[in-house]
């Protein structure tokens, strides 16, 4: 029984890309899933993402390129505003400029520097670097 579907598939992306594997299958496909890859795709961690669908419910096909450090899922959701963003960029990621949080806003899931151009806040979703 799979209680967090995004926990399971960042976690198969990092597994597959920490034994140097080429292609992830995600199963099952989530809008939430697809959304949060895309911003994985967006920023340079990924080089394909293609969705398929099935009578299961489709899955996600993803090309890894080996650029993924480490990613992981933000549990709880936190809720933060705009102006809040750098206190939880020192929580999740290195170094100031190097990763990204993703973040579900108003306007859809985005990375937390479009949210910030924007000046949008949201809940935390998870982060990659």
């Amino acid at each position: 029984m799979r209680h967090d579907p995004l926990n399971d598939a960042i976690a198969s992306l990092k597994n597959h890309e920490r034994t140097s594997k080429k292609e992830c299958l995600i199963k099952p496909k989530s809008d939430v899933i697809l959304e949060t890859l895309k911003v994985f795709q967006e920023n340079g961690y990924l080089k394909e993402i293609e969705a398929q669908e099935n009578p299961k419910g489709g899955f996600i096909k993803v090309t890894l390129n080996q650029s993924i450090n480490d990613c992981g899922v933000i549990k709880p959701r936190i809720a933060l505003k705009n102006q809040e963003f750098t206190d939880w960029e020192k929580r999740y990621l290195p170094a100031a400029g190097f990763g990204v949080l993703v973040i579900s806003t108003s306007k859809g899931i985005m990375s937390h520097q479009t949210a910030k151009k924007e000046g949008l806040g949201g809940r935390l979703l998870a982060y990659v670097y």
